[in-house]
């Protein structure tokens, strides 16, 4: 799988992650479903695992699922939290399960500020690699700016795909100039992209469905780090992860895939 700059942390991160929202938040006896999701997601190439305490019990599930391969995965979590004593106390649980976490996020731009000041201090002490915030509304974007250019993230996570592009024309521009590494969410649009026939268009120029080519139309925007599809299937996993392998999209037939995935 092809790897990109993580911005200016310094480290290098597979292009294909895996998500978890709305997937892993299971209850322990469907554990192994999990972790077989995860196995196939690794044995293609995957390292970044991306969850949320917003998320129930997909961190737990995460935990046990990379625990004997923690020295490879790069976990990407969050908070989720009005103030900063629920922020430090979902931080307690994801030490248990994970140890060190690489990418903490405030996850939708909740309390930033407050946030952030422990956050720095944990990773001071390195029980944290990088800082990141998150958002899904184009309506924070703003204020997502304002977080970026206090220089104290390191990643900003925010939706890519054909129906929700808004951040290339304003967040991605700005990691541009400032050196931030991006992970792309909601790269299949939740899977309100997969449930149209796949045109011939796309077939013809040697794509297997929608899920390839809405990963590698994302993929193709070089300032995107990762993305970080979730799926309860190993099997689309591994064609998830498979897709990182592939060479980036001619522009023209990218053109042609968000054309159609717009249903244009």
């Amino acid at each position: 799988m092809q790897t990109r700059p993580l911005g200016r942390t310094g480290l290098r991160v597979p292009i294909v992650g895996l998500g978890s929202w709305r997937t892993f938040d299971v209850d322990a006896a469907r554990q192994a479903d999990v972790d077989a999701v995860v196995e196939a997601a690794f044995e293609g190439g995957v390292r970044l695992v991306d969850s949320s305490p917003m998320y129930g019990r997909s961190e737990a599930r995460l935990g046990d699922a990379i625990a004997a391969r923690r020295a490879e995965t790069i976990v990407a979590t969050k908070v989720w939290a009005g103030d900063a004593s629920e922020g430090r106390r979902q931080f307690a649980d994801q030490r248990r399960w994970f140890g060190r976490v690489e990418l903490l996020q405030v996850h939708n731009l909740v309390a930033w500020r407050d946030q952030l000041a422990w956050m720095e201090h944990e990773r001071e002490g390195g029980t944290i690699g990088w800082l990141g915030a998150t958002t899904y509304q184009p309506s924070a974007f703003e204020e997502l700016e304002a977080a970026m250019r206090t220089g104290r993230i390191h990643v900003v996570q925010v939706p890519l795909n054909p129906r929700e592009d808004d951040s290339t024309r304003r967040i991605l521009p700005l990691v541009a100039d400032l050196g931030l590494g991006v992970i792309a969410m909601r790269p299949l649009g939740e899977g309100r992209l997969l449930g149209r026939p796949f045109p011939r268009a796309l077939s013809g120029a040697g794509l297997s469905g929608w899920p390839e080519a809405l990963l590698r139309w994302c993929l193709a925007d070089p300032r995107v780090t990762v993305a970080i599809p979730a799926t309860t299937s190993a099997a689309d996993a591994a064609a998830n992860a498979a897709a990182g392998a592939a060479p980036p999209l001619d522009p023209a037939l990218r053109e042609t895939i968000g054309r159609l995935a717009r249903g244009r």
